[in-house]
């Protein structure tokens, strides 16, 4: 997994770490109290995808902008998102990033550059590739990066996006974060067997790639080179970065007894974990030693502790909130 590394600092690749620790322990206790039912909305973890928000947002700035789908808890803390208000707006409170209006499908926080999480499939394609036009159009710097899986791909208006995309030639980065199934559906049920998902970005003339998207150094070194192409006005690009989720499909469980996955399947994509794989190659080549690991998990438990404390003890919106920012004033 350090094969490709060696112009990574030690502090990043620790950065690296410390991110998809945080990631993952984040959505493993929302998982452990979702059961409580206080927060009264769906969610969609991303356990075992972790790797690809953190290599892709190692290279976002505030400034960058970022549409995502409803598994977006990872994109938004890589982003850089505040746990307090995302955990907040979970359990809709006032004190949530969309003031408890939005729940975990919807997350929005215009000051880190968050600026959508769509839920319905395919729908958050179109939206980046108007922000990526207005940007262009006011000669702006700031790229644009769009979050969507497997399934988004057979809906009409991805092919439709990506042709006007490279049409204009926009700054935007399209993440395929190809993760094998669409709710319970295979790939093997949807799409012919003989095509990669990258091969169909090509055809609309998009400069495309495919990669291990639980290795985190292939995701930010694909990232890298997918800037350098938009920086040089060769842009757009389209990255498919095969992963794997563990848990079902929305839920905090595990749901193999479904039988629409084989456990030989899912215990090999376990083996692939992205942050125990990583961590291991840090350990054994002496940039990581147990006392630094043992540091990073105890202060991400307690800040874990704390801000699901903040948004437990933070109050509900007022009623007079409830008919606000429905219609334009």
């Amino acid at each position: 997994m350090l094969t490709n590394a060696c112009d990574i600092s030690p502090e990043i690749l620790h950065r690296f770490l410390y991110t998809m620790l945080y990631i993952r322990l984040v959505q493993e206790e929302i998982a452990r109290v979702y059961p409580e039912q206080e927060m009264r909305c769906p969610v969609h973890l991303s356990i075992g995808q972790e790797a690809i928000a953190v290599g892709v947002c190692a290279h976002l700035s505030k400034q960058d902008f970022i549409v995502s789908n409803h598994r977006s808890h990872a994109h938004y803390l890589a982003k850089g998102g505040d746990l307090n208000k995302m955990l907040a707006e979970l359990y809709g409170k006032q004190t949530g990033c969309c003031s408890g209006k939005s729940g975990s499908m919807h997350l929005v926080d215009i000051s880190q550059g968050f600026l959508a999480a769509v839920p319905i499939v395919g729908s958050s394609i179109p939206i980046a590739v108007g922000i990526a036009m207005g940007v262009k159009k006011k000669d702006q710097q700031n790229l644009t990066t769009v979050f969507f899986g497997d399934g988004a791909i057979e809906e009409g208006v991805f092919h439709e996006s990506l042709n006007f995309a490279s049409l204009k030639k926009l700054p935007i980065i399209f993440i395929c974060e190809n993760n094998f199934y669409s709710v319970y559906s295979p790939l093997s049920i949807r799409q012919p067997p003989s095509r990669e998902i990258f091969s169909l970005a090509q055809s609309h003339g998009i400069q495309s790639f495919q990669g291990d998207g639980n290795n985190v150094i292939e995701v930010y070194n694909l990232m890298k080179n997918a800037i350098e192409i938009i920086n040089n006005g060769d842009g757009p690009v389209f990255l498919e970065l095969k992963t794997y989720r563990w848990r079902e499909h929305v839920g905090p469980y595990y749901d193999n007894n479904l039988g629409y996955r084989s456990e030989d399947e899912f215990n090999l994509w376990i083996k692939r974990c992205p942050i125990e794989g990583f961590q291991s190659d840090l350990l054994e080549h002496g940039l990581l030693d147990l006392p630094t690991l043992n540091a990073m998990k105890s202060k991400i438990s307690s800040q874990i502790h704390r801000a699901f404390n903040f948004a437990k003890t933070s109050p509900f919106p007022d009623k007079e909130q409830l008919m606000k920012h429905i219609y334009k004033d």
